[in-house]
């Protein structure tokens, strides 16, 4: 019985978290059952014990990401005090992390699907609420603390963006962590009030 001990073995997280692996390497639209199966070590049967269908197992996983992407952000970042240091801590955080974001540059490229668009939706409004609360804290009026809130996302998403140009060289880590901490003075360091 292959399929009970396969069954037994893999969870619907470890498949949703094994979507979300795959689609960080390769984008959303290389997600396939097949593929991952061989890539979990299991066969395709196996799948079905857990998601009817492929776009099934994506919209499991893209849940998966934005549950675990709420979570790291609500119990990591948001309950530092000062809104300088949450945003400074934010930026760090964000800069460390690499299969997420990753996941996260594929989901943009993909945003045209039904389901990835309505996570993606959802995922940048808090994000931007969380930099916009962020702001108005740190003494910024609403409308500024609004625009940098853009601003800072934007530079999040188009930094993300560049990675994925094949003739672009990556920042040595030298140079990355330079550009992390310009980020972080330019954004939250400096005119004054945040």
């Amino acid at each position: 019985m292959p399929l009970q001990n396969e069954r037994s073995r893999l969870s619907a997280e470890d498949w949703e978290n094994g979507a979300l692996a795959m689609i960080a390497e390769q984008g959303v639209n290389a997600l396939a059952v097949e593929a991952l199966a061989r890539r979990l070590g299991v066969t395709k049967g196996s799948f079905y014990w857990h998601f009817p269908t492929r776009e099934a197992l994506l919209k499991a996983a893209l849940l998966r990401w934005e549950a675990r992407d709420e979570r790291e952000l609500s119990t990591r970042i948001a309950p530092i005090a000062d809104p300088r240091a949450r945003l400074r801590e934010l930026f760090l955080w964000v800069a460390r992390e690499v299969q997420p974001h990753r996941a996260y540059a594929a989901m943009l490229q993909a945003i045209d699907q039904p389901s990835v668009a309505e996570v993606m939706s959802r995922v940048s409004q808090r994000r931007m609420e969380f930099l916009r609360q962020a702001y108005c804290e740190a003494g910024m009026p609403p409308d500024e603390a609004a625009h940098r809130a853009r601003l800072a996302y934007a530079a999040y998403a188009g930094f993300l963006q560049l990675n994925l140009i094949p003739d672009l060289p990556p920042l040595p880590r030298e140079q990355f962590d330079a550009y992390v901490e310009h980020v972080i003075d330019t954004l939250v360091e400096r005119n004054g009030s945040a």
